[in-house]
């Protein structure tokens, strides 16, 4: 069973992808387009144009695994900049996967721990 905390990074490829790819499409799409190694730790995930289906390719030291979710109600809330790799927060990729953006306005961001005298 696929565990995602295994995902040392995650990234979303920003813009329309042609879903029809299967794993070696989007292996070349993420070595030739975004010059990365496909055959790392990281969690790489791509939709297309109707943004109620994507699919996520991810390295297992033995080989890949492709995942696909189509969204019977709704529809994700996808950044559509073309040919971009973008790295999701975890907490990021939560809110893309319950269909919220992945710029949330009103997050409540972290503060640095200040020394108190």
């Amino acid at each position: 069973m696929f565990d995602l905390t295994k995902a040392e990074r995650i990234y979303i490829a920003v813009g329309y992808s042609d879903l029809r790819h299967g794993i070696d499409g989007f292996a070349a799409i993420i070595q030739n387009t975004f010059h990365m190694n496909p055959q790392t730790r990281n969690l790489y995930i791509f939709c297309g144009r109707k943004a109620d289906r994507i699919k996520a390719l991810f390295w297992d030291n033995d080989g890949y695994i492709l995942l696909y979710k189509r969204l019977e109600g709704g529809r994700y809330q996808w950044p559509r900049t073309q040919d971009e790799l973008k790295e999701l927060t975890p907490q990021q990729f939560r809110w893309l996967m319950e269909g919220l953006s992945i710029y949330q306005k009103k997050s409540i961001q972290p503060i640095e721990k200040q020394m108190v005298f």
